[in-house]
């Protein structure tokens, strides 16, 4: 049996690898490669659609990101993409022209498109002078007023004054369709003054968090700014699904937007969860939160902070105050017991020298029954997309 045993350990080393085996994810600190493009004269703001081999986008949405000219090197435009994005699409008139698809190496690329169907890729410079460094960052966008003309952004980070462009009235925001100016930021940045006319008129200094951020300027100048889109379509209720330890009474909900710190409810410890199907404890709450604590005991026990999709319906599973699973699509439901034997099965006198089980036979069906629990595991922790 000594051999069942080692097969059986093998069996669940090999269980636990397969659940703790990462799925693909595009980190802010993962790796990245530059991909440079050379496109046709009448192509204007090209930009970069890429993505990974099993779907996975590196954009939120198309056309995708837009691509910034070197200045060293004119006619050339580059944008930093995840390495693990290696098919991608050069397009560019908003989106009206575009090449064919292009798998690409993991490394630093190099594309002259002579045509929509003519693609030249290198993996040897093209460009002259060193390559930009990858900088993350995050939107600004500003509305002003219509007597406002070159709209530019000035950041900075306060209080030791590292400017985030060399000189000013700063870098120029591109004018939207809906009437709104964006430009892009590096993420350290905390402070901006959105300004026009060539810096004559301006807003006053501006704290701001790293985070995408909308600002409405007067025609004097004063600004308020959110977090949270205006115009975009309110975000329909969603509903909080919660399985809460036994010994939690009462189990609260609190919920509200980060980073604005736009709060559900008015006051901790949130609103009652109710009981619902399934033995499911739930909530319907506002569709714009992206944050949630479960509590109990009058607030006295919770979890951490758990962040949440914004819209969808949520399923969360607290085994205790440290541990937490959310999950978009509600989990299976746990597999009944089998029956018990309709008379007692009466306990063997003496062990037999030599059983007429095959040990290889036990540890196949124990693997079965451990790969059968992993499936249940792996379901649970899978997100609809």
């Amino acid at each position: 049996m000594k051999f069942a045993r080692k097969m059986m350990a093998l069996a669940v080393s090999l269980v636990l690898f397969v659940l703790t085996v990462p799925t693909l994810a595009f980190a802010a600190d993962g790796e990245r490669c530059i991909v440079y493009a050379q496109v046709p004269e009448d192509w204007t703001a090209p930009c970069i659609w890429a993505w990974a081999d099993d779907g996975t986008n590196a954009f939120e949405a198309w056309p995708g990101e837009k691509m910034k000219a070197d200045g060293n090197n004119p006619g050339w435009y580059y944008c930093w993409i995840p390495a693990g994005a290696g098919n991608v699409i050069i397009n560019a008139n908003e989106g009206g022209v575009q090449t064919a698809d292009q798998k690409l190496e993991a490394k630093n690329a190099w594309l002259t498109i002579a045509d929509a169907d003519t693609v030249e890729v290198s993996y040897e410079a093209k460009t002259t002078g060193e390559i930009p460094p990858y900088v993350e960052t995050f939107a600004v966008h500003a509305k002003v007023e219509e007597s406002w003309r070159d709209v530019r952004i000035w950041a900075w980070l306060a209080p030791d004054g590292t400017n985030a462009f060399e000189a000013w009235p700063g870098e120029a925001m591109e004018a939207g369709e809906t009437g709104w100016y964006t430009a892009n930021v590096p993420v350290w940045v905390n402070s901006v003054i959105i300004n026009a006319n060539g810096g004559e008129v301006q807003t006053e200094d501006l704290t701001i968090d790293a985070a995408e951020v909308w600002v409405t300027v007067d025609a004097e100048g004063a600004a308020e700014f959110t977090y949270d889109d205006p115009e975009a379509p309110d975000a329909e209720d969603i509903t909080v699904h919660v399985q809460a330890p036994a010994d939690w009474s009462a189990p609260h909900l609190w919920a509200w937007s980060a980073p604005d710190g736009t709060n559900a409810f008015s006051a901790w410890p949130g609103e009652a969860l109710q009981e619902a199907e399934g033995g499911w404890l739930a909530l319907t709450v506002p569709g714009w939160i992206n944050s949630i604590i479960v509590n109990g005991n009058e607030g006295s026990v919770q979890t951490s902070d758990l962040s949440v999709d914004v819209g969808k319906d949520v399923w969360i599973v607290v085994t205790d105050a440290e541990n937490a699973e959310v999950l978009y699509e509600e989990p299976a439901a746990a597999p009944a017991a089998p029956d018990a034997p309709a008379t007692p099965v009466p306990a063997a006198k003496e062990q037999p020298a030599e059983s007429g089980v095959n040990p290889v036979v036990i540890v196949i069906a124990a693997v079965v029954v451990i790969a059968a629990a992993a499936g249940v595991m792996i379901a649970r922790k899978k997100k609809r997309s």
